[in-house]
Order: C-alpha cells, then structure tokens, then sequence
C-alpha cells in the first residue's frame, strides 16, 4: 500500500479550538492564535495552516445579499466622485489646501483647486464648480470633516 502524500489533516477538535480562539479574540491573527496554542498547549502549526481554519472576516452572513464594498466600488466606478483635501507647502514655507475631485471610474481628476483657508463655504462652492448636473455621478466618497459639513452635504444634495 502506498503512503498518504502531504502532511497529516489537522484533528477536528484542533479545527473547532482555532475557529474559537479566533472567534474569541477578534484582534487576533494566525501568528498570535499559532503562538498562543504552542505556548500554551504545545501544538505546534503554522500560521498559515491557522488561517485557513479561521473563520472568514467581513464576509457576508447566509440569507444576506449585500454587496462587498470592493463590489460596490467595481460596479459603480463610472458613476463615483471621490474628494479630498491635502496639504502642499511653498518654497517659503507657506501651506496651501489642495481640493482634489477624481473621478473613480476612469481615475483622472475632474477638478481641483488651492486655498490658504477652507471652509465649509468654500469646499460648497466646489462642489458647485465640478457637478454640473449633466454628468453619470451618482456618489461622492469624502471623508466626515469638518470642512466636508452638513452643509456641504446638503448642498451636494440639492444638486441631486
């Protein structure tokens, strides 16, 4: 008779133990969960073998049919503004905002401007000048700062 080829299956129990440590311990990876059960119980695997009986992150639970934000992202390329502010420093060390509008689907910058001093008011203003209405965008990803208000919001909603 021939030998098995590969190494040995992982025991069940060892299966189930792992799924719980990880379940257990959200913040812990299969390095620490292969650490913790060679220190421990002296079970000594490899952290890749950990991962691959780890439960799955993020996944979607059964029954649910929601999309992935990678899915949603890939879907709606065409129709997603992302914006932005960053900091860009003169030659005599004067700072300057830089607003940056690009577009997702097609990865080029659909607007931008610079100012010493940003507003809620301002970034509004912005908004005005890139979403002209006649465009496919149906999303705008910014982030929850205080320049990007409720204001800004609202005015971004009434250019529908």
């Amino acid at each position: 008779m021939s030998q098995p080829r590969g190494r040995p299956r992982v025991p069940a129990d060892l299966q189930r133990l792992i799924a719980d440590m990880a379940a257990a311990n959200c913040t812990w990876g299969e390095e620490r969960i292969a650490s913790e059960l060679l220190l421990k119980l002296g079970i000594r695997v490899s952290p890749r073998t950990v991962r691959r009986y780890m439960p799955r992150r993020g996944a979607p639970r059964k029954g649910t049919r929601s999309q992935g934000w990678g899915t949603f992202v890939r879907n709606h390329a065409n129709a997603i503004l992302a914006c932005d502010f960053f900091v860009a420093v003169s030659a005599t060390f004067r700072v300057f905002y830089v607003f940056v509008v690009l577009e997702v689907g097609t990865r080029r910058i659909r607007h931008w401007n610079v100012t010493k001093h940003p507003t809620a008011a301002w970034t509004a203003q912005q908004f005005r000048m890139v979403m002209s209405g006649d465009g496919p965008h149906r999303f705008l990803i910014h982030d929850h700062d205080s320049i990007c208000s409720a204001d800004a919001d609202r005015t971004i909603a009434a250019m529908g």
